[in-house]
């Protein structure tokens, strides 16, 4: 899914909020040991997987991840951990840039312990140099939206979905509710008009001539406004659509641009 990740999110790396910007924003950060869900979020929750001491150790990079090293001891995929264990530590250069994003990372152990703030200004300050081609393609993006890779799974993974949260069908179909009394508010709005459009019919007998029109002119003007909210929402859900695709092409095409004027150099 990586490759496609551009239709789904911005195309920067530093499309990612700092701690104390989460909590600002009202998301729970919660821990998870899972990569592929690291920094993916959805409603007030976004996941972030702690810092592992190792990755904070230069012996491991020498002995493990150095392409110089003479005993390369992952074979074949050590370039591309390299590039994961590369782009993964970039992504806290974003999430702890102020003191009070440490101490948030140390609160909820996403970072060790012993680790102090200025030997982390010093660590993370040789991150800051690391271009894309460095990392996995997944790093090449920020924060995702899980409700975005669940709906696009089923095209690019052959899944029903990409991490199911749901754990009671009461959750499920709870985020159906909205969607579901608003049509049915709106289709018993145009029923009650037209049930009051003929009933105003009756009226002529009784000669009740401008309660009749009364009663014919809201009719139309609810029809009219039902129809008129639909449409509304319809366009404004097409505007917000197509505005993200016209941006999401737009940094796609930007990113091209910046990678041939990169390799010309």
């Amino acid at each position: 899914m990586a490759p496609r990740l551009w239709i789904m999110t911005t195309f920067s790396s530093a499309n990612i909020n700092p701690l104390h910007r989460q909590r600002v924003k009202g998301r729970e950060i919660v821990i998870t040991e899972e990569p592929r869900l690291h920094l993916v979020w959805i409603h007030h929750r976004i996941f972030v997987k702690p810092l592992p001491r190792y990755l904070l150790s230069h012996e491991f990079w020498e002995i493990y991840l150095d392409r110089n090293s003479d005993a390369n001891r992952l074979g074949n995929s050590q370039s591309d951990i390299r590039r994961a264990a590369t782009g993964f530590l970039r992504t806290y250069l974003y999430l702890i840039q102020h003191e009070s994003d440490f101490n948030i990372a140390q609160e909820m152990s996403l970072i060790p312990k012993e680790v102090d703030w200025p030997s982390f200004c010093l660590f993370v300050s040789e991150l800051d140099d690391i271009e894309d081609f460095a990392v996995s393609t997944r790093y090449c993006y920020g924060e995702l939206r899980l409700t975005r890779l669940n709906f696009y799974a089923p095209f690019l993974l052959r899944k029903f979905y990409f991490e199911h949260i749901y754990a009671q069908y009461g959750e499920f179909f709870s985020r159906l509710y909205g969607p579901i009394l608003f049509a049915f508010a709106i289709v018993s709005t145009i029923l009650n008009s037209m049930q009051v459009a003929l009933a105003a019919e009756q009226l002529v007998a009784v000669h009740w001539d401008s309660f009749l029109h009364v009663s014919l002119w809201f009719s139309i003007v609810s029809l009219v406004g039902a129809a008129i909210i639909s449409l509304w929402f319809v366009l404004l859900w097409l505007w917000l659509f197509t505005d993200e695709w016209v941006f999401t092409v737009r940094r796609k095409m930007e990113k091209k641009r910046e990678t041939r004027t990169t390799s010309s150099c």
